[in-house]
């Protein structure tokens, strides 16, 4: 598989670090207790935090939130996935335990305040990801059941068009228990070095090989 930045993310922003770890023949299943058990007790700790702090004081969601203005999609009204996490916990509504994939996904969402985004790459389209800038007209089905429009907002594309987005996901390539390959996307915060992205990604990618089995490709990129 194949990766490209295309000019239109270049021409916009000079300071996202993305990350792609590429998994295969991975196994998908029920969370096992450890993984609810932390899911669980981060939510409880992030919920008291945010009795003293505002989403916004988190340098990770202020800083996506930027990202979105300067590409031209309004993040007050479309809320970078990582927000809508943290806003949720914030209303004690928490997150129950989806199943494996999806919960180290989230975990480390919120962890990092970082959007992060797991694909089944059995459906994804041809042998070539691109992460762009959404155009006038573009649409896709979101996880969170809408039609998105997609002007303005950073996309992963494949050859069928858009299946992902830091701020909701595509239906047509959520990964299931069924799932054996995976691509995940690593929106990192803009003020993080390379070393630590590189070392972020790489301790999200052996978690989730701990839990899954299976292999792993890291690829990193500075716009």
């Amino acid at each position: 598989m194949q990766f490209f930045i295309d000019d239109s993310v270049k021409s916009r922003l000079n300071d996202v670090k993305i990350s792609l770890i590429h998994y295969t023949t991975i196994q998908v299943g029920a969370s096992p207790q450890m993984i609810k058990g932390r899911l669980q007790l981060f939510q409880e700790a992030l919920f008291l935090d945010l009795q003293e702090k505002q989403v916004s004081d988190f340098s990770g969601i202020s800083e996506w939130r930027d990202i979105f203005k300067k590409t031209g999609y309004n993040p007050s009204r479309y809320r970078p996935s990582n927000e809508a996490l943290y806003r949720r916990v914030q209303k004690q509504q928490f997150l129950q335990s989806h199943h494996s994939a999806t919960d180290i996904n989230n975990f480390f969402s919120m962890e990092y305040a970082i959007p992060i985004g797991i694909y089944d790459t059995s459906k994804i389209k041809g042998d070539t990801v691109t992460i762009a800038i959404g155009q006038e007209g573009e649409t896709y089905s979101g996880l969170n059941g809408r039609d998105i429009h997609a002007e303005g907002l950073l996309v992963a594309k494949d050859e069928q068009g858009i299946f992902g987005s830091p701020y909701v996901d595509s239906v047509r390539t959520a990964v299931t228990e069924s799932t054996t390959d995976a691509l995940q996307i690593v929106f990192h915060q803009p003020s993080i070095s390379d070393d630590n992205a590189k070392k972020l990604t790489e301790s999200l990618a052996k978690m989730f090989t701990q839990v899954h089995g299976g292999d792993h490709k890291v690829t990193n990129y500075t716009i």
